[in-house]
């Protein structure tokens, strides 16, 4: 719940936040837990039907920088040439590979390759509940405090450019648009949270709302 006192954004608050929370103990009544998130709960009859089978299974990292009192979070906007979410505003992640020791593993390692950013400065402090895309992937989100201090470089493969946006912007409900769109013949809905002349939307603006309705509201 909200803090009485004024609300903070620094990373020390972000992870004791992180740490109080348990993905494992949410009771979200019937049906699948993860309806009950996010912008799944805006489109549970196309999640229900989601074939879980056929997931495959990825992580993303939510890197909270460390410094001072405004803490700021990590996003990079896709190449347009990439098969799935081209061109988008999204967290640093990917698929989790075979020889993987864990999905903190995997995140940080995608961390390394898409920007650079030295796996020797993420503390992992949590995790969010796994979301479900309609492109095939289950993802699990992992929650991350960065110590500053690093030079991060786009992979061109994957990345065009990285920004940073400050925490508090994210968490503030204000700023969480609801929008539709008609996909594959069904209106789908979904978050956007414009920033600058940065559109954040789709998977990562789901997880966004994710990490305020567990940390922050």
């Amino acid at each position: 719940l909200m803090d009485s006192a004024v609300q903070r954004f620094d990373a020390a608050d972000f992870r004791a936040r992180a740490g109080r929370h348990r993905p494992e103990d949410e009771v979200t009544g019937p049906g699948p837990s993860y309806l009950a998130h996010g912008d799944h709960a805006l489109n549970a009859d196309m999640v229900l039907g989601i074939d879980q089978k056929s997931l495959r299974d990825a992580a993303v990292l939510i890197p909270v920088i460390d410094d001072g009192d405004e803490a700021r979070v990590i996003l990079t906007q896709r190449t347009a040439t990439l098969r799935k979410h081209s061109g988008q505003i999204a967290f640093p992640g990917g698929a989790v590979d075979p020889d993987d020791e864990s999905v903190d593993f995997a995140a940080k390692r995608e961390a390394q390759e898409e920007i650079a950013l030295d796996p020797r400065l993420v503390e992992v402090v949590g995790r969010l509940p796994d979301y479900l895309t309609m492109t095939g992937f289950r993802i699990t989100p992992v929650l991350s405090v960065v110590k500053p201090g690093f030079d991060l470089v786009p992979n061109p493969a994957e990345v065009d450019a990285i920004f940073e946006v400050p925490l508090g912007f994210l968490m503030d409900p204000a700023n969480h648009r609801q929008e539709s769109r008609v996909w594959e013949g069904r209106k789908r809905h979904y978050f956007s949270m414009p920033y600058g002349d940065r559109y954040i939307w789709g998977v990562t603006a789901g997880i966004i709302r994710v990490l305020y309705e567990r940390l922050y509201s």
